[in-house]
C-alpha cells in the first residue's frame, strides 16, 4: 500500500467513527491516558488544521499558537470535517510530498510526515472506536502497512512522549493487534 493509499484509508477509518459520535460519549475515557473522546478528536483536528500549512513550507513560528486549545468549538463533527477537508486536499495537491516539512523534531522529509499522520488516525480511529464502544476493526492492509512502517522505528520514539511503550502480545496475535501494542495499547 503507497503512502497516499494508507492515508486515504487511514483518513476514512477515521473519519467513519467520528460520524459515529453520540452526543452523549464526548466526555467517554479513550485508550489514551488522560483523553476522552472530546480531547482525541480535538487532536486530530489541530493535527490536520496544520497540515495545509506544513504541506506548504510554514515553519513552526508561521503558524503559532492559532491551533492551540480547544479547536472543536460548538460542533467537533463539522470541525474534523472542515480541517479534515483541507487537510486530505493538501495531501493530495501535486509535488506535496516531495519535499520537507518544518516539525517539532526538526526539518522531515513530507512523505515521512505523511506516514506520521496515516499512523496517527490509524491508531487514533482505533482508540475512538474504543471509547465511543464501536467498530474498532481497521482495514487489514492499512494495519499492515502502518506496522511495517513504524515497526522499525517504535525504539527510537521512546521516551519522546510520543507514544506509551509496547505492550507485548503472542506471536499468533493479528497484525491489528501487533500494530495497536506496539503503539502502547491493550488489544
Amino acid at each position: 500500500m503507497d503512502l497516499l493509499d494508507a492515508f486515504d484509508t487511514a483518513w476514512s477509518e477515521f473519519d467513519r467513527r467520528v460520524h459515529r459520535i453520540g452526543e452523549d460519549q464526548w466526555d467517554q475515557p479513550t485508550p489514551c491516558t488522560d483523553w476522552t473522546v472530546r480531547d482525541l478528536v480535538n487532536h486530530l483536528v489541530s493535527e490536520h488544521l496544520w497540515a495545509p500549512w506544513l504541506l506548504r513550507g510554514a515553519t513552526l513560528e508561521e503558524v503559532g499558537d492559532r491551533f492551540d486549545g480547544d479547536v472543536l468549538g460548538g460542533d467537533g463533527v463539522e470541525a474534523w470535517e472542515r480541517a479534515g477537508a483541507e487537510s486530505h486536499a493538501a495531501f493530495h495537491r501535486p509535488e506535496a510530498l516531495n519535499g520537507q516539512v518544518h516539525t517539532s523534531g526538526g526539518l522531515s522529509a513530507t512523505d515521512e510526515y505523511g506516514w506520521q499522520m496515516t499512523t496517527d488516525l490509524t491508531v487514533h480511529a482505533w482508540d475512538l472506536a474504543r471509547g465511543t464502544g464501536g467498530d474498532d476493526a481497521l482495514d487489514e492492509d492499512l494495519a499492515a502497512a502502518v506496522h511495517a512502517h513504524v515497526e522499525p522505528q517504535v525504539d527510537s520514539w521512546q521516551g519522546a512522549g510520543v507514544f506509551d511503550p509496547p505492550v507485548p502480545v503472542p506471536e499468533t496475535a493479528t497484525t491489528q493487534d501487533k500494530l495497536v501494542a506496539l503503539l502502547g495499547r491493550r488489544p
